[in-house]
C-alpha cells in the first residue's frame, strides 16, 4: 500500500493529538476522525484537513487501520467491530474495562490475523528505554505516578487510569509470573479509587511497589529499578536518568565497611570516595523524542509489515489482569483488620452534607 489510510475514533483530550500527529506522518493518510460530538469532530477535522463523522461505522471500506481513543467503557464495542472486519487497531490503555472484554479483543485480533496494539505510551519514553537497556533483571522496582485531578477518565479509577502504565512497565522488565498482590486505596473525591498503593511479588523473587494518586497538587512520573547491575532511576516526565553502579574499588573487593575498621582509617576520605571510588554515579538527559509520535509510528510499521506490535494485545491483557488483581485487593482491604470493620476504598471517605441530610 502506498499510503496507509487511518481514522481516529474519539478526538477528545488525547484523541485530537493522535489525529494531529497522524495527519502529518509520512506514508499515512488521515481519512477521517469520528466523534459523537459533531462540533468536536468538525473542529479537529478542519485542523487536520480530513473528513469527520459522528459514526465510525460509516468509515468501513475507507480505512486500513484505526486508532481508538474513546472512553474505556467503549473500548470493547468499538475495537471489536473494527477487528471483526479485519481492521488493525491501536486502542488506548487500558485494553478494556474487564478481563473478559480484553480476552475477546485479543481473540478477535488472532482470529482475523490483524495487529492489536495497546496505548501503553511509556514504553516509548526514551528515559524508560534507557533504564530498560541498562538495568538487567530487576530484583526490586519502585514506581510512582502522581497527577492533579483531571476531571476526565472518570469512568475508571487510579489503577486503570494511572497505575496501569507502571504495571505494564513492571511486567515488561520483570518477565516473571505474578504470584502475590497486596494493595489498598482510597476514594478521595467520589466515584472510583483515587489513590492506591500496591506491592507485587513475582515468581522469580522480584518485588515491585507501585503508587498512584490522581488527586495530587504535584505532577510526578518516576521509576527506580534495583538489580545486580546497580540502581537505575528515571524521571519519566523530565526525561532524566540517574545510574548508580559498583565502582572499580568495590568490584576489586575493597569494602568501605572493612576499610573503616582498619587502624588509622581516614573516615572523612572514605566518605568523599563513596561515589567516586566505590560507586559510580552518572546523570543523563534522555532524548526528548515525542513518545506519542513514536507509539503511532510503531503501530503504522506493524500494520505495514504485518508484524507484532511492540505492545500487543497479549501484553495489554496481562497488564489488565494484574490491574484487576490490584483492584480486588483494594476493594477487600480491611482497614480495621476485621471483616466487620471498614473495608475498601470508600471506607474512609466522609459523607457529603447533602447525602447525610438525605439519609
Amino acid at each position: 500500500m502506498d499510503q496507509l489510510r487511518l481514522a481516529v475514533i474519539g478526538v477528545g483530550a488525547l484523541g485530537r493529538h493522535h489525529a494531529r500527529i497522524l495527519s502529518t506522518m509520512d506514508g499515512v493518510k488521515l481519512i477521517a476522525v469520528a466523534d459523537p460530538r459533531p462540533e468536536q469532530a468538525r473542529a479537529v477535522a478542519e485542523s487536520c484537513g480530513c473528513d469527520w463523522t459522528t459514526d465510525f461505522r460509516t468509515l468501513f471500506g475507507r480505512i486500513d487501520a484505526a486508532s481508538v481513543v474513546v472512553p474505556t467503557s467503549l473500548h470493547r464495542p468499538v475495537a471489536a467491530e473494527l477487528l471483526q472486519r479485519s481492521i488493525p487497531v491501536l486502542v488506548e490503555k487500558p485494553l478494556a474495562p474487564s478481563i473478559e472484554d480484553g480476552q475477546l479483543l485479543v481473540r478477535l485480533a488472532a482470529e482475523h490475523k490483524v495487529a492489536l496494539q495497546v496505548g501503553h505510551i511509556e514504553r516509548f519514553n526514551p528515559a524508560f528505554q534507557q533504564v530498560a537497556a541498562a538495568c538487567g533483571s530487576p530484583r526490586y522496582l519502585r514506581a510512582e505516578r502522581f497527577s492533579p485531578y483531571a476531571f476526565r477518565s472518570m469512568d475508571i479509577g487510579a489503577v486503570l487510569d494511572l497505575m496501569i502504565h507502571d504495571i505494564d512497565l513492571t511486567l515488561s522488565l520483570v518477565r516473571s509470573n505474578l504470584v502475590d498482590v497486596q494493595a489498598f486505596g482510597l476514594c478521595l473525591v467520589g466515584g472510583h479509587e483515587d489513590a492506591v498503593q500496591a506491592r507485587l511479588t513475582f515468581a522469580n523473587g522480584c518485588i515491585a511497589d507501585l503508587t498512584a494518586n490522581r488527586v495530587c497538587p504535584t505532577f510526578s512520573r518516576f521509576i527506580q529499578v534495583w538489580s545486580s547491575a546497580g540502581c537505575f532511576s528515571a524521571d519519566l516526565h523530565q526525561r532524566k536518568v540517574t545510574e548508580f553502579r559498583p565502582g572499580a574499588a568495590l568490584l576489586a573487593g575493597e569494602l568501605p565497611y572493612e576499610l573503616a575498621q582498619q587502624p588509622g582509617a581516614n573516615i572523612d576520605a572514605l566518605k568523599q570516595q563513596m561515589f567516586e571510588r566505590f560507586f559510580s554515579r552518572t546523570q543523563t538527559d534522555a532524548s526528548q523524542e515525542d513518545a506519542l509520535t513514536a507509539e503511532l509510528s510503531s503501530f503504522v510499521t506493524a500494520v505495514r509489515r504485518h508484524t507484532t506490535p511492540v505492545v500487543d494485545g497479549v501484553q495489554g491483557l496481562a497488564a489488565l489482569q494484574a490491574a484487576m488483581r490490584i483492584l480486588d485487593s483494594v476493594r477487600s482491604h480491611q482497614w480495621d483488620n476485621s471483616a466487620a470493620g471498614r473495608i475498601g476504598p470508600h471506607a474512609l471517605q466522609p459523607e457529603a452534607p447533602a447525602l447525610r441530610a438525605a439519609a
